[in-house]
This record gives C-alpha cells, structure tokens and sequence, in this order.
C-alpha cells in the first residue's frame, strides 16, 4: 500500500473527543486552520479529525483528511457489542449501514450505502484492508444514526447481518474512502452491549475502551509507517 519510497499517511477518524485525545496523547499539533479538532504528527505518517457523531460528520471529517493528502483512512473509537462474541478491541474487515435502505410492505430493507434502495436488495459489504499484522480478531460493524441500546433491535440486527459491533461513524468512512478508491481499516474496542444499559454502560467505560482501541491504533500507524 505504502509504494516503493512513498510515506502512507493514515488519516484517523474518530466521533468523541475523548476517543482522539487517547491516541498519542501530547503528541503532534493542533491545527487551528480546521473547523473542527485536527491534529497531525510531527512527521507525514497520520492526521486525526474529530467532526463529531455521526454519519454526516464523520463523511465530512474523512473528505477533509484525503484533502489533506491521506491515502489510508482509519475509523477509531468504541462500538455497541452485539451478538455473543467476547473480545476487547476489534478489526473492522466489513461495515454496513443498517439504516440506508427503503420503507416496503410495513418494513425496513436494507441496501448496500450508495445504491439506488430501489428493486431488489443486493447487500454487500464495504471491505476493509486486510490486518496488516495487528492479529486482532475480525469484525463486522453496522453504521447508523441512532444509538442502540434496546436487545430486540439488537438481536435484529445480528440476525439480518451477522454482525458483531454497532458505532455511528465507521460505515460513512468506508464509504468515502471506497468512492475515492482508497483504502480504509477500522479499530473498534467494545464500551456497552447495545442493550437497555448500554447508555450506562458506554459512560462507564468510555474512556478505557477508547484507550484500548488507541492502542492498536497506536501499533497500526507505526507498522505502516515503516512500510
């Protein structure tokens, strides 16, 4: 991905605050050019942008960051568990948008984020890269504007996509960078079970599992920064 004496900068893409401020704390610079938080390492290999929450924002921030001449964008930050998987810190290897889709019959279909949600549903996912060596285990996220935290819809959900994580950013990512032709990667650690106490929960354990995530974050940019 890097290419023979080609730098990759990795542009890191994050909805809270306290998601960004874990990654590399103290370290690099603030930019005050942005209209939102930036900030970039002292060298070419990453730059961070906290838009905020969401779909729109996150689009926004990872357009902002090819601009600034990122090749590689990376979704950051905590994620609902849902299903009955375990682990601490994910890879991300496919995303979905469970809400882009069409109202038929008295229900939600589902399409792929982009298509025309007309005719028939081909649901694909949007791909990440593969792991470059982090060997965290592989994940399936699903992307919406809500927060989930109701079991029922939860349990939809794995049903209809097999999926593993839920966040409010990832999915939007994957799709800009696809649409530029660039490639992207996602790292996810768990802060609440997408369930009645998931808005507890995520408070409770924002922070640590937002320093989880960084770290991976952390590994991933050295290892490609080296090539």
């Amino acid at each position: 991905m890097s290419g023979e004496g080609k730098s990759v900068r990795i542009g890191i893409i994050t909805g809270l605050l306290e998601e960004a401020d874990c990654f590399r704390r103290g370290i690099g610079r603030t930019r005050r050019d942005m209209p939102f938080y930036c900030r970039e390492g002292d060298g070419e290999d990453w730059v961070l942008a906290c838009a905020g929450v969401g779909k729109v924002n996150a689009a926004m921030a990872a357009a902002t960051l090819i601009g600034e001449g990122a090749d590689c964008l990376l979704s950051l930050g905590v994620a609902g568990g849902v299903g009955t998987r375990s682990e601490a810190v994910y890879w991300v290897d496919r995303a979905f948008q469970h809400d882009y889709g069409a109202w038929r019959d008295n229900q939600f279909i589902a399409f792929r984020a982009g298509t025309m949600p007309i005719g028939t549903s081909r649901l694909e996912p949007l791909s990440a890269m593969p792991d470059p060596g982090l060997g965290l285990p592989a994940a399936t996220i699903l992307t919406g504007d809500c927060f989930i935290e109701d079991e029922q819809r939860a349990a939809h959900l794995v049903d209809r996509f097999a999926a593993d994580l839920v966040d409010m950013e990832t999915g939007a990512i994957a799709q800009v960078a696809e649409h530029h032709g660039l490639p992207w990667a996602g790292i996810r650690a768990v802060s609440d079970a997408a369930d009645g106490a998931g808005a507890d929960d995520f408070h409770a354990n924002l922070n640590a599992a937002a320093a989880r995530a960084a770290a991976a974050a952390d590994r991933l940019v050295t290892m490609l920064a080296r090539g």
